[in-house]
């Protein structure tokens, strides 16, 4: 204890943040977690009924991937250029960033507007979430440090859970535009406590290497991966030549990354981590966890809403057991870590997540919600068993010097995992509901008495061009109110089973992802920790870093 006072005495007098500043910056840290990590799981169970208004729901999985690839691309630049300018200018530009792509995504017309708002928010994300940790480590010494950093993992936490549940909420009594609009009063007050609070900090005065090559062709090999998978076999052939420039970009630029890397000062990535095996086959199953997770989390509501027909509200509730189940499992796991090896764990954690999913692609349209409760449930005890594994078992296997690093390497792998699994079981759904409805539902349809040439025949005439925008029916109350009822008997059931067979192959596709990260989990090898060291970890395979 003596130890640790004395070495708090001396971090306040290097940072110049203690005693009554150091309880306002955590005032304004907690809530500045809780509003940016709120708005990642708010827009999730809005989503639905901002298809409905804007349309666009072959391209509303970029509303999430624009967040979060800027956000993880902007994670490692940020924290450089708070060493140049200091912690507090750099987190409140992060917030007003924030606070202004907000702003514009409450007033977007169009979901081409949203989506490129959403970018803007997750530069700010980006510069955000990182920070807080930084911070917290300025503020305390190494025996508090992991205190508190539970405390903003479990702010975390609490968004995960409360958040669809708001969203659903906004959505059925307002509009979902205040899902976005919200942000403001709190990102205020978040920048306000932040920025009394660092006042007169101290930060390093000697030049510091900025890895912007390094930046740029990640964020351009990323953008231009992304957009191909999107695009290709809906708005472009796959062998088209648009969609081939775009994997050709994506193959040069990442290249060019990887060469950057090798040569320069300060890497964003440093290659030579990979070296170590537990750091290769821990971020290989992040990678995979990240990809099949967010099949739930962006999908699960579509289903809900769109086939079993439950308000927004209902299909985010059904949201908490999920996040409930992943923190209880979490804090397990963070103990059960300390009695099996990396890879049981990590194998154990992935296997149930494929149970999981298995289990969603078995819903149709006439499962309850307790029923898909369940089953996220078990999707949700897999997460938290993983999770804190990931994290664990890299920082047990470096020294402390190199544990920021490869921290921040974990969170961005998972963070890119995430970005390109939505867009790839966007993909996915696209293909397969446009197959389903021009091969199974429309032919039936054209059959139904007065649909070639009633009120309805211009909606038949655009579903055969635009097949998903029937999908858009289901998800908006006012449309369904305008068709007859003896219409409706007619239409959507036929129209639901459709959706739901798109559904499940996504499904089905994020547990075969899932069952490729069991096979990366045996990668790890015999580590495991046992006391206050590592064992079956060869010294050689732990790298140290320039």
């Amino acid at each position: 204890m003596g130890r640790n006072k004395e070495m708090q005495m001396q971090i306040e007098k290097e940072t110049k943040i203690g005693g009554s500043k150091r309880r306002v910056l955590l005032l304004g840290l907690l809530i500045a977690m809780l509003f940016a990590s709120l708005d990642q799981t708010i827009v999730g169970t809005a989503m639905p009924r901002v298809v409905a208004e804007l349309q666009g729901l072959d391209i509303f999985v970029w509303v999430t991937t624009a967040y979060m690839l800027s956000s993880t691309t902007v994670v490692p630049i940020a924290g450089k250029l708070a060493d140049i300018f200091g912690r507090r200018i750099m987190y409140v530009l992060g917030i007003f960033i924030f606070m202004l792509g907000s702003a514009l995504a409450g007033q977007a017309q169009s979901m081409t507007e949203l989506i490129l708002s959403r970018g803007l928010q997750g530069i700010g994300g980006g510069v955000m979430m990182p920070m807080a940790m930084t911070i917290v480590g300025d503020m305390f010494p190494p025996g508090q440090r992991g205190k508190w950093q539970g405390v903003m993992g479990a702010v975390f936490g609490l968004s995960s859970i409360i958040g669809p549940t708001i969203g659903g909420w906004i959505v059925d009594h307002a509009s979902w535009r205040w899902v976005f609009y919200i942000n403001l009063p709190v990102g205020i007050l978040a920048a306000f406590f932040i920025f009394v609070g660092l006042s007169g900090e101290n930060y390093r005065k000697d030049q510091v290497s900025i890895d912007y090559a390094g930046a740029l062709t990640l964020i351009i090999g990323s953008g231009a991966l992304l957009l191909g998978l999107s695009l290709g076999g809906k708005d472009y052939p796959w062998g088209s030549w648009q969609i081939i420039a775009f994997f050709a970009t994506a193959l040069v630029f990442m290249t060019g990354f990887v060469l950057i890397e090798m040569k320069v000062k300060d890497p964003i990535l440093n290659l030579n981590l990979f070296r170590n095996r537990v750091f290769t086959a821990v971020n290989m199953v992040g990678f995979l966890m990240g990809f099949g997770m967010f099949g739930a989390i962006m999908f699960l509501p579509l289903f809900l809403q769109g086939v079993v027909g439950v308000s927004a509200t209902k299909s985010g509730n059904t949201m908490i057991p999920m996040m409930a189940a992943m923190m209880i499992t979490s804090i397990i796991g963070g103990k059960l870590i300390t009695k099996v090896r990396f890879r049981t764990q990590l194998a154990a954690g992935m296997s149930i997540m494929a149970i999981g999913f298995y289990l969603l692609s078995t819903l149709t349209a006439s499962s309850t919600v307790l029923t898909a409760m369940s089953y996220i449930v078990i999707l949700g005890i897999g997460m938290g068993l993983v999770m804190p594994t990931l994290t664990i078992a890299v920082q047990s296997v470096f020294p402390p010097a190199q544990r920021g690093v490869v921290t921040s390497a974990t969170v961005f792998f998972r963070s890119i995992g995430s970005t390109i699994g939505m867009t790839i079981l966007g993909v996915v759904m696209n293909h397969r509901s446009i197959a389903t409805l021009q091969n199974d539902f429309i032919p039936v349809v054209q059959k139904i008495p007065g649909m070639q040439s009633g009120p309805f025949a211009g909606m038949l005439q655009k579903a055969q061009s635009d097949p998903q925008s029937l999908f858009n029916m289901l998800l908006s109350p006012e449309t369904l109110k305008r068709i007859p009822g003896q219409l409706q008997q007619m239409l959507l059931p036929p129209l639901k089973t459709a959706l739901a067979d798109s559904l499940h192959l996504v499904f089905l596709v994020a547990m075969g992802i899932v069952l490729a990260g069991i096979l990366a989990s045996f990668m790890v090898g015999d580590a495991r920790i046992e006391g206050d060291r590592v064992r079956g970890v060869r010294e050689e395979r732990t790298p140290v870093l320039d």
